[in-house]
């Protein structure tokens, strides 16, 4: 058996050979190691790309991630922040199953609206949209910080007609992926100011300014200063971590400090 993981351990793929194994084109591995994405383990003397098992299983991470239509950039922030192979693949089973469920009520949706044309009757509306919206799910989760922000600022989450349940589930996504990084950051000893903690950030802040709303770092360091000083939220943040609120508000306050 280690004579077989030494053997595997030496053997290095071209890019056609990479190509030909997992059907990404050769255009795009170029790509990725152009954008510092999936760099081969070597270059040859005669300029061959080499990669080995390593770059493999980077780039199985690299295709999971692309399945849920997360963006490269993106993805390269994630790879870089979260290094553990068994961490990131259970998160990329998390998402797809998620996606699986989802896709799995939209296809009953779909099958049940083509028995009711294939008989030439209407479809209840109630029953038209299922799948295209997680929304219980999403309120479920909402439900005891909804009650919060309406008895301390008179606000109804979850009335609030503008809200769309799908962006609402990836904002949530990102959120867990943010909290978790930045809560595993603290357990590990990182300072406020490292460079993974500014990393997740950055690409967090990136994130909301893109998906949901205009937010620059300093935006986001006022956030978080709310957050540590709101009873409900820094309970909340400091029951998944002690010391998760603090950490993340000068954390925040750091990047936001940072020259641009």
């Amino acid at each position: 058996m280690r004579c077989e993981a030494e053997v595997k351990a030496k053997l290095r793929y071209t890019v056609k050979e990479v190509s030909e194994l997992t059907n990404v084109t050769i255009k795009a591995l170029h790509h990725y190691h152009k954008i510092g994405l999936l760099a081969p383990s070597e270059v040859s003397e005669a300029g061959y790309r080499l990669y080995g098992m390593k770059e493999l299983e980077r780039l199985q991470h690299i295709l999971f991630y692309r399945e849920l239509d997360v963006p490269l950039g993106r993805i390269k922030e994630i790879l870089e922040t979260e290094p553990d192979r068994l961490a990131v693949l259970t998160e990329q089973r998390e998402l797809l199953a998620q996606r699986g469920q989802r896709l799995e009520r939209l296809i009953r949706t779909i099958d049940e609206s083509i028995r009711t044309a294939e008989k030439g009757e209407t479809m209840d509306r109630n029953d038209m949209f299922k799948g295209f919206a997680d929304e219980a799910q999403w309120r479920e989760a909402m439900s005891g910080q909804n009650e919060y922000v309406k008895e301390t600022y008179g606000y109804d989450l979850l009335n609030d007609k503008t809200i769309d349940p799908v962006a609402m589930n990836e904002t949530a996504a990102e959120a867990k992926r943010f909290m978790d990084g930045m809560a595993q950051a603290l357990r590990d000893g990182a300072r406020f100011d490292d460079e993974r903690v500014l990393s997740l950030i950055s690409g967090h802040v990136q994130f909301v300014d893109r998906a949901v709303h205009a937010t620059s770092p300093s935006d986001f360091a006022a956030q978080t200063r709310f957050f540590m000083d709101d009873d409900f939220h820094r309970s909340m943040l400091e029951g998944q971590q002690t010391g998760l609120a603090y950490f993340i508000c000068f954390a925040a306050e750091s990047f936001a400090a940072r020259p641009t």
